[in-house]
């Protein structure tokens, strides 16, 4: 797992205990390109994916939307990132 933060620029969590599990098992500077998937979709109001399981099929689509809408948030912050 630690290889990740050699090969990737970028290490997604979906909650906070994910994030800080983690950074808890590198350094500072691999520490910081950990992000939340919702840091992306500042606009939905969450820090963190909610678990789907519990909510049924409308916990599922209401994940999708909001993984949907981080996504794009994503794609728009590297595409300008390559600019």
């Amino acid at each position: 797992m630690t290889d990740d933060f050699t090969a990737f620029d970028l290490i997604i969590a979906m909650d906070e205990q994910n994030a800080n599990e983690l950074r808890a098992r590198v350094d500072a500077a691999q520490a910081a390109r950990i992000r939340l998937m919702m840091d992306y979709a500042p606009s939905a109001g969450r820090r963190s994916v909610p678990d789907p399981y519990y909510g049924g099929a409308a916990g599922f689509e209401e994940v999708l939307d909001l993984l949907e809408e981080a996504a794009q948030g994503l794609l728009r912050e590297v595409l300008a990132q390559r600019r």
